[in-house]
């Protein structure tokens, strides 16, 4: 039997999913995981239906790399005020607003574009969409890091994924049941029905702007020792007398937002940010390469996109939640890095049942095992993973660094993936999926040096080094 102390204990943790902060994340989480399908798996559903080459939807998947790049602007998002909005709304309200704005006008763009008829401007548009929600994620990212500390950055990243998986049925589930319900038959393409998808999507993005508009912008006290160098940078620069004023005041802006957040990462942990950088790289690579194909599979098995959005656009996402949930709970008791070892065997894992599922063909109950499966430990992994990146964050530079730790996990993952639709071609669907379970390999060896040689990180009773 379970003693009443340790049931205590087990709900004391269940009740940080109630405290304001973490409620908050919910709706923010919403508003920034609805545009990632509407790119990328839905997206990839509608050109395949359009009768778009397998090779050329791998090739425009890469639209997605605006994920993996977004420490590239990260540092104005940061430190750059907007004018007006930065000073009624504050500077991460700010550019959170002014990215939902961005993606919806690019949703409704899609809504009205055909693929069949021009693939170019469509991918622009689909490249518009990308940018401005990485540019929402940056922004965010740093308003759930700075609003609490990091024993709340579990609950925290588990709100956020049940809002971010909930919009994700609806970007994917949803958009396809409307596809489905509009389209005038069963099959073939109908452009209408589409934009009629898109178009709903568009308005959903109003929840995150609803949000932003009742939040409040975090109470931030930057690390002392963090602003003393950077002052100490600038009295040296203005030194520099033969500099224009201008000159000196940009030399200024730009070391402290693009310098400094860096520099900040390799001194706290030198030789050792080549690791972290390295796992960071890798951890999600399994899931991300397999994702770009996942719906073509699905199309190419012969599944409807009623059955595609049951069981893979629903149930798929709520068992996401429950491993978000999960996630977040062991992560307060056990520890960040126990579960991301924990999450990187289950998602290389669960890749070798998609090439099971290929064997079999269309078969409803062995794809139910299999989306079930994978999608628990994926929920599992990614609160986990979020919670890591979350501690290793300075919040001086928290929009900054954990833009460079998010683009890290994605860039290479994002790039690879636009690959798989010629990987497929040339391996066919089973030795593909055993090729992205192969690729979770190095990601334990990574893990198991990192819990070795890094200081211990994400533990209940520790919170990382510059952090106020």
């Amino acid at each position: 039997m379970i003693s009443a102390g340790r049931s205590a204990d087990w709900l004391q943790a269940l009740a940080v999913y109630w405290q304001p902060g973490v409620r908050s994340m919910l709706f923010l989480g919403f508003s920034a995981g609805l545009p990632l399908l509407l790119v990328f798996g839905t997206l990839s559903f509608w050109l395949r239906e359009a009768g778009i080459d397998r090779s050329v939807i791998g090739f425009i998947s890469w639209v997605a790399l605006a994920y993996g790049f977004k420490w590239v602007w990260a540092p104005l998002v940061d430190r750059l005020k907007l004018p007006l909005l930065t000073r009624r709304l504050g500077r991460r309200r700010a550019w959170m607003l002014l990215a939902q704005l961005s993606v919806i006008a690019g949703l409704c763009g899609l809504a009205f574009s055909d693929p069949q008829q021009g693939l170019r401007p469509f991918a622009l548009l689909a490249l518009l969409v990308a940018f401005s929600s990485a540019t929402q994620d940056i922004a965010i990212d740093a308003y759930r890091i700075e609003r609490a500390d990091v024993g709340l950055q579990g609950a925290m990243a588990a709100g956020y994924m049940i809002g971010y998986r909930l919009a994700m049925i609806v970007s994917g589930g949803g958009a396809l049941g409307v596809a489905h319900w509009v389209s005038p038959t069963e099959s073939g393409y109908h452009l209408a029905a589409w934009t009629a998808a898109y178009l709903i999507m568009a308005c959903l993005m109003l929840v995150g702007v609803i949000t932003v508009l009742f939040i409040t912008e975090p109470d931030v006290h930057p690390d002392p020792a963090t602003l003393e160098k950077e002052a100490a940078v600038d009295r040296i620069i203005e030194r520099q007398g033969w500099l224009p004023g201008g000159l000196r005041t940009l030399s200024e802006w730009f070391f402290g937002a693009v310098i400094s957040p860096f520099a900040d990462f390799i001194g706290r942990y030198r030789w050792q940010a080549l690791l972290i950088l390295a796992l960071i790289a890798t951890y999600r690579i399994s899931d991300v390469v397999l994702g770009v194909i996942s719906n073509v599979f699905y199309v190419d098995m012969g599944f409807s996109k009623r059955e595609v959005a049951l069981i893979i656009n629903t149930l798929g996402v709520v068992m996401t939640l429950l491993g978000a949930v999960v996630g977040g709970l062991l992560v307060s008791r056990l520890g960040v890095m126990r579960v991301l070892l924990l999450g990187g065997v289950l998602a290389a894992s669960t890749n070798l049942l998609f090439a099971w599922l290929a064997g079999v063909g269309h078969n409803i109950a062995m794809l139910t095992l299999v989306i079930v499966a994978d999608n628990l430990s994926a929920g599992l992994a990614t609160a986990a993973f979020v919670a890591y990146l979350s501690s290793l964050t300075n919040v001086s530079y928290s929009a900054t660094q954990y833009a460079l730790f998010s683009s890290v996990m994605l860039l290479l993952p994002k790039f690879v993936g636009g690959f798989s639709g010629v990987m497929v071609d040339g391996l066919g669907y089973a030795g593909f999926f055993l090729i992205t379970a192969s690729m979770g390999v190095p990601v334990l060896i990574l893990i198991l040096l990192a819990m070795r040689y890094l200081p211990s990180t994400g533990s209940p009773d520790n919170d990382p080094k510059n952090r106020s």
